[in-house]
């Protein structure tokens, strides 16, 4: 029995590595509709794609509604003694924040804050996007570079405002500055949601292809983080050819292949991560056990996110609440235990109220949240892009307290030509929002290290 058990052993490691370690050709990226339509039926082939300037207005009808909102909400329940955000946010704290959103938030001073940059519109495969576009001022001999900001929920454009005027700058020690276009997800902010089911990461990929097309860029470099992260995988999947270099904060795979090498690790972590960083990743209970306690809204986005978005939309309280939490545990998990969450320890509360007003005042939190739905339907799961390798360039930065980490050899299964990880001991998982210092001279490091390697490749041709 022992010898039995023992060759059963040896298939099931032999029958791992082989999946973790695959020889195999990696599959195809799929074809995509590029012009798969998603707004009304009867608009199809009568709207205006032009590009439209766009301000964001806040009018006085829409802040006296919200402001009457917030002063009339029902009694909060009182927290129980000796808790922080364990249970989620605490209401003494949420009573601060409401009363500080009715009575003192500067709306007029937001709104013109929200629209130092140029930001337009345009209609793409049927919906209205939304975005800013910055040109940067450059003397003679500084190349201008093009480069699509991405984001994520439940975050906006609004996160990369204090990193818009570093990356448009000229910087020291670099020959080139870029031009910034930041758009907002399809569902999120005042870009319009989907008319019928279907649009999930690799769709809207397509979309930021086309509008990126449409501005006149046919090649570009890319950036995401939380969604944004993988539309800027898609991009790089499904358009090699277009992409000039991929960079990401939020940089995972899920995969057959990085499963496995998990699981093994698991066992002895040195064969698939530094022992400096083997705390990011094991022991696996306490990694699961914190994904489990944060994952609770994405199963109830992905299930039934009208639900959930009927309430949030109806009660700024709620909203407020919902996602400022997100805030609090995902920039670093310790605050979870603070009474105000630690929600001030890198923003201020009008930076993240910004960020609210951003699914307030177009009604965006329903179509932002089926976005989890989309992404988890069948028919995107069976594109399986993430086994799918691509040669883009790419760069990862990691933070430290970014809510999952995989090293260097997992993401390599996929991104072929990855050229630099930079691991941190800071920042959380809005690091654009958090830390745009840090953040934008990770970007010029790696869009001038994706130069070098395109000029080493035509050097080669």
């Amino acid at each position: 029995m022992g010898r039995v058990l023992t060759i059963l052993a040896v298939v099931a490691i032999g029958l791992g590595l082989w999946v973790a370690f695959p020889c195999c050709d990696s599959p195809k990226a799929p074809k995509m509709d590029l012009e798969e339509w998603w707004g009304p039926n009867e608009l199809k082939g009568k709207t205006d794609t032009s590009v439209r300037p766009f301000q964001i207005k806040f009018d006085e009808a829409l802040v006296q509604d919200l402001k009457s909102r917030l002063k009339s909400h029902r009694p909060f329940t009182p927290p129980l003694e000796g808790i922080g955000f364990e249970y989620g946010f605490n209401s003494k704290t949420l009573e601060t924040w409401v009363k500080y959103w009715a009575e003192k938030y500067p709306f007029g001073e937001r709104e013109k804050f929200l629209n130092q940059f140029p930001q337009f519109k345009t209609n793409i495969q049927g919906l209205d996007i939304h975005f800013i576009r910055v040109k940067p001022q450059v003397p003679q001999g500084v190349e201008v570079v093009p480069i699509l900001l991405m984001h994520g929920w439940p975050g906006s454009v609004r996160e990369f405002f204090e990193a818009i005027p570093l990356l448009t700058k000229q910087r020291e020690g670099y020959d080139f500055a870029f031009e910034v276009i930041v758009p907002a997800l399809p569902g999120y902010g005042f870009s319009d949601g989907a008319v019928r089911p279907g649009l999930a990461a690799p769709q809207t990929a397509v979309i930021f292809r086309n509008l990126m097309h449409r501005l006149g860029f046919k090649k570009f470099y890319i950036q995401g983080g939380d969604w944004g992260a993988l539309v800027a995988s898609c991009l790089a999947t499904l358009f090699p050819h277009e992409v000039l270099g991929h960079h990401s904060n939020s940089l995972l795979l899920q995969s057959s292949s990085t499963t496995w090498r998990l699981i093994l690790g698991s066992f002895m972590p040195s064969l698939v991560v530094e022992p400096s960083l083997a705390d990011r990743m094991y022991p696996l209970s306490k990694i699961f056990s914190f994904m489990l306690e944060e994952s609770g809204y994405l199963h109830l986005q992905a299930t039934k996110p009208d639900t959930v978005g009927t309430a949030l939309n109806d009660s700024p309280a709620g909203l407020l609440a919902y996602i400022l939490e997100k805030f609090s545990t995902w920039t670093r998990p310790e605050h979870k235990t603070k009474v105000d969450g630690g929600l001030e320890f890198r923003f201020t509360k009008d930076q993240l109220i910004d960020n609210l007003m951003m699914y307030w005042t177009p009604k965006a939190i329903t179509t932002s949240v089926r976005f989890y739905a989309e992404n988890m339907n069948k028919k995107n799961l069976a594109f399986s892009l993430d086994n799918v390798k691509t040669p883009v360039p790419t760069w990862g930065i990691q933070a430290k307290n970014e809510l999952a980490y995989q090293p260097p050899s997992f993401l390599k299964t996929k991104y072929t030509n990855l050229i630099n990880v930079t691991v941190l001991d800071d920042g959380g998982h809005f690091f654009a929002f958090e830390l745009p210092k840090v953040f934008a001279e990770d970007v010029f490091r790696a869009v001038k290290a994706f130069r070098a390697w395109h000029a080493i490749k035509r050097t080669e041709l």
